[in-house]
């Protein structure tokens, strides 16, 4: 993976300053050196705010970027520990998250974290990474949710799996990871046996993404329920 596709799977952080003053003439006149003041005041924090982010975040960024890239080789070779915890020559996963974690590269370790957390069967922690794991990216905020939910029905709380895929269902409309997760939606509703909540994930597969390798049975897990449901009545 290039620095520069690292780089694209970050957030884009918007920075939006404005000032408005709309004073009479007057009062100006009368309040000038305090008006002077304050301005000056605003000045030097929005300077010290651009010299914080130019001078000291962004040498940051990059130096995460690089690490972070180093880490994501070993995930590619399912060398997960190392992936986490460095192979003493760089580092891991999680000192890249602490070390850099204002930056959108330490950010993104923690994502990545948790779902190195999962598949090593460590579903508390998974949990607990991605719980710090912030983001804007409505695709991340599908992905990062299913995480949790995988977790939660592993470690036996399905209750709790439900309620995040639920929420990573509703954090987009993308077609190629919202399916996916509606139907573990579904399927694990209809083993809860909550018929409305199941039939709901199965028609929106259904309905809105008809193109997608998992709604090609979407009919019949909706046949299904509405057996189960007149065997119930």
């Amino acid at each position: 993976m290039s620095k520069k596709e690292i780089e694209q799977k970050q957030d884009e952080v918007i920075l939006d300053v404005g000032t408005t003053l709309t004073k009479a003439e007057a009062f100006i006149e009368k309040n000038k050196k305090a008006i002077t003041y304050a301005l000056s005041g605003l000045l030097v924090g929005v300077a010290a705010y651009f010299a914080f982010t130019y001078l000291y975040l962004d040498p940051l960024e990059k130096e995460a970027q690089i690490e972070l890239y180093k880490a994501q080789e070993n995930i590619d070779r399912d060398s997960l520990r190392l992936a986490l915890n460095g192979d003493g020559s760089s580092m891991g996963l999680l000192e890249i998250a602490d070390e850099y974690a204002w930056t959108k590269a330490g950010n993104l370790a923690r994502y990545y974290a948790g779902v190195c957390y999962l598949q090593l069967g460590e579903y508390e922690e998974a949990i607990r990474q991605m719980d710090k794991f912030s983001t804007n990216d409505p695709v991340f905020e599908v992905l990062a949710n299913g995480v949790i939910a995988d977790a939660f029905l592993e470690i036996g709380q399905p209750n709790e799996a439900l309620e995040y895929y639920d929420k990573a269902v509703h954090a987009s409309n993308n077609e190629f990871v919202v399916p996916f997760y509606l139907k573990k939606a579904g399927m694990l509703a209809e083993d809860q046996k909550k018929w409305k909540d199941a039939r709901k994930y199965f028609e929106r597969l259904k309905n809105e993404f008809p193109k997608s390798q998992h709604a090609l049975d979407a009919d019949k897990f909706l046949a299904r329920i509405e057996a189960k449901q007149s065997q119930k009545n």
